[in-house]
């Protein structure tokens, strides 16, 4: 048997990164009014003055992250031209299943000096965290804006962004300036934050709406220009992708992906041109996927009650009450190594976030003076897509 590689072609695409998730556009495209928003308000930094804090709110595949990315490489670009700006550091953490002592602990290894020991994982607490942090912001000076990705995913965001805004006027550091831009998957995430939180934020809220298919269409002209070779996607290829991404969830990240696994079909097929029964072919791959990046996204103990009722699911023990929910899931929990929440009230408050997420169906049931009112709950996705995503996840945890 020769080479199995030997004598693959590829005639559909001349530059496939363009349409992958670590792609970052030079231009973003239909985003003009949040961008200018953002714009507004990180004028401040160009003048030395301390930044706004910033929220971003919408769904994943929105463009919060690429308007992120391109508005701080701007604004870094601008303030090397500026000199009444301070010297701007920019960092980026992903929250999700990480702890405000994991944070700040990562905030304060990327400020040390390149010969100084890591801030050490066990021994010290978030005190000395946020201390060694406020050190390390002064011994540098300049502004320092901190992008938190997935915030709303955080262990106690109220600790964080209360402490951080507050660190100049409580005379924690005199040098340096901070300023902090939330990212949230979640609209409503602001409503769990406490009054002085709110208070002390005072942030500049930017709200990403989903995508229509018009602008979708416009989004992927553009990549597909770049990523196609000459005459190797037809315009009713681009067309369909953008109108069943706008009709599911409005989302770019889905849509992109569907251009290029519409791609791959076609060139599986051997086919000179990507159309729109290619991009039919990949609608089903596209959503398997992106069910598995959603659960993902999830913290860590909404994943182990997903798996727990997509076992009980299996077993045809659905729909089910909380209650069993929570006794399978101490196992589920137990046998991945992490300590299960401790309440039933704390496992009823995940199954309503992961309802309202759409993860779950909710059926209300009541059976008057014996049995009184309670909830039901079932999948509202496919069973085997949550296990099999799960053990992947555990997989690279070892």
């Amino acid at each position: 048997m020769g080479n199995p590689f030997g004598g693959m072609m590829d005639t559909i695409f001349a530059d496939k990164e363009v349409l992958t998730e670590s792609y970052q556009p030079e231009t973003i495209l239909e985003r003009e009014a949040e961008i200018e928003e953002y714009r507004y308000a990180l004028q401040d930094v160009l003048f030395g003055r301390e930044p706004e804090n910033v929220m971003l709110y919408g769904k994943a595949g929105l463009g919060k992250t690429a308007v992120t990315t391109y508005i701080l490489e701007a604004l870094q670009t601008e303030v090397e031209t500026r000199d009444e700006a301070d010297e701007l550091y920019t960092h980026e953490i992903n929250c999700n299943g990480k702890t405000v002592f994991m944070v700040v602990r990562q905030l304060v290894n990327t400020l040390l000096p390149a010969n100084a020991s890591e801030f050490p994982k066990r021994g010290l607490g978030t005190g000395d965290a946020f201390t060694e942090l406020y050190e390390q912001l002064d011994r540098l000076g300049g502004t320092h804006l901190m992008v938190f990705d997935e915030i709303d995913h955080l262990d106690d965001a109220d600790t964080l962004l209360y402490e951080l805004p507050r660190a100049r006027a409580n005379g924690h550091i005199t040098n340096a300036q901070v300023g902090i831009i939330g990212i949230s998957n979640n609209y409503t995430f602001r409503t769990s934050l406490s009054p002085k939180v709110k208070d002390t934020l005072m942030e500049t809220e930017i709200s990403f709406s989903p995508y229509n298919a018009n602008e979708l269409g416009t989004i992927l002209q553009d990549r597909a220009e770049q990523a196609f070779a000459e005459d190797a996607c037809d315009q009713s290829a681009i067309r369909r992708a953008a109108a069943l991404a706008a009709q599911d969830m409005g989302n770019a990240r889905q849509a992109i992906d569907l251009l290029r696994v519409g791609g791959e079909v076609a060139l599986r097929e051997e086919a000179d041109c990507v159309t729109d029964d290619h991009i039919g072919a990949a609608r089903e791959r596209v959503q398997r996927g992106r069910l598995q990046n959603r659960i993902r996204e999830q913290t860590i103990h909404d994943q182990y009650i997903l798996e727990t009722i997509a076992y009980l699911e299996e077993g045809d023990e659905t729909p089910v009450r909380s209650k069993e929910i929570y006794d399978l899931y101490q196992d589920v929990a137990a046998e991945c190594g992490d300590d299960p929440l401790t309440t039933l009230k704390s496992i009823q408050d995940h199954l309503s976030d992961l309802h309202m997420l759409g993860f779950l169906q909710r059926f209300e049931r009541n059976e008057g003076l014996s049995g009184g009112q309670y909830y039901e709950y079932e999948l509202d996705l496919n069973a085997d897509i949550v296990i099999e995503t799960r053990k992947t996840i555990e997989e690279t945890r070892l």
